[in-house]
């Protein structure tokens, strides 16, 4: 039976993704929207489809119920952040008239706190799905597809390289300099320790990339993970950008606004990205991501487990859409049947990972000692 799939921000740099890929299903009607009806009617004449999509302007914040009804979805993916600074109002459309929802939010107490919406969810007979993206939906897949080999998992370290050369979004980096200069709490050895966000700068090997740079990130796994994971003593997650100069130029305005020597950079955003495309013959477009598990096996004994994968030709952008479209398509064939409103833990499993990274030039491998 065919499904109707309606991805918000369906054009824009993480709902082309989707888009494209849900475009090739024989049982999605997918219908992509957002604030400007040319944009979506341009994208849907622009992707391959087995079904033609559909283009629908919708804004989020006027008369969002009524579009969504007139629209009459199955699911409704939910693209357009910053999640930062929005409220639920797109999951209560969709609890309203009865649509299944997820988002790619990043935001910490964004993604942490969906659960406020789990009653109403729950009684609709709905899933309201919020941190469908590479943190928590991959992040949570490794370590769930890693937990059988150890007794207990005690520390888990990952990071993020970003491509210099790769799409920049406008709301994605307003997300990430939200928290520049901004202490929030992590994990580490067994304590609530704050940290500062873009601060902390280190340097680690990424797989064929060598070295980058990294700084501290708040995410909503810091929020879910203690619980989900109670073994856990230290989380550490960080991000990093590709260009040296450029990653010390962040880290320096993060010390700035830590100590109220500079205004929040978020309205900096426009500008920080126009002066980012002076430096692209520099960069590459080449991403990597690394995790590593720490902890003791079945006899005790010290095991240690990494994971790295390295994106290149811009395909690093896709990764992060890649729980949206597994659970949308789970929920659209009734192979889901949980309920209520949830962070994207335990939805999406690696394998179902690294089937779609398949037809991209993406790669992997796994250490373990």
């Amino acid at each position: 039976m065919m499904k109707r799939i309606l991805v918000i921000g369906g054009y824009g740099n993480f709902g082309q993704f989707i888009s494209k890929a849900l475009a090739q299903e024989p049982d999605i009607q997918l219908i992509i929207a957002g604030r400007s009806l040319g944009k979506a009617q341009a994208c849907c004449s622009r992707i391959e489809a087995i079904n033609q999509p559909v283009a629908l302007a919708i804004n989020i914040y006027s008369d969002l119920a009524a579009s969504l009804r007139n629209a009459a979805p199955d699911i409704v993916i939910h693209t357009s952040g910053p999640f930062q600074d929005q409220g639920y109002q797109v999951a209560e459309a969709c609890i309203e008239i009865g649509s299944h929802y997820i988002d790619l939010a990043d935001g910490r107490t964004f993604v942490a706190g969906i659960t406020s919406l789990q009653q109403a969810a729950a009684e609709k007979g709905l899933l309201i799905c919020s941190g469908a993206s590479s943190v928590p939906g991959l992040s949570s897949a490794l370590i769930q597809h890693y937990q059988p080999q150890f007794h207990s998992i005690t520390e888990v370290d990952y990071a993020i390289s970003t491509a210099h050369n790769t799409s920049r979004g406008l709301a994605t980096t307003r997300a990430v300099l939200s928290y520049a200069g901004k202490p929030f709490a992590a994990l580490r050895n067994g304590r609530s320790t704050n940290v500062i966000g873009w601060r902390g700068t280190r340097s680690k090997q990424f797989w064929k990339l060598g070295n980058r740079l990294l700084g501290n990130c708040d995410i909503p796994d810091l929020a879910l993970f203690p619980s989900h994971f109670p073994d856990l003593e230290t989380i550490r997650f960080q991000a990093g950008l590709e260009l040296p100069f450029i990653h010390h130029a962040l880290a320096t305005l993060a010390w700035l606004v830590q100590h109220r020597l500079c205004p929040d950079l978020p309205a900096f955003a426009p500008a920080m990205m126009a002066l980012s495309r002076l430096f692209d013959a520099f960069g590459t477009e080449d991403s990597g991501f690394f995790m590593e598990l720490i902890g003791l096996d079945a006899k005790k004994n010290l095991r240690k487990v990494r994971f790295d994968l390295i994106a290149r030709q811009g395909d690093g952008l896709y990764i992060p859409t890649i729980p949206a479209i597994v659970v949308a398509l789970k929920l659209a064939r009734n192979q889901i049947t949980q309920t209520g409103a949830c962070a994207c833990l335990g939805l999406v499993t690696l394998e179902e990972y690294f089937e779609r990274l398949k037809p991209v030039h993406i790669e992997w491998q796994e250490l373990i000692t």
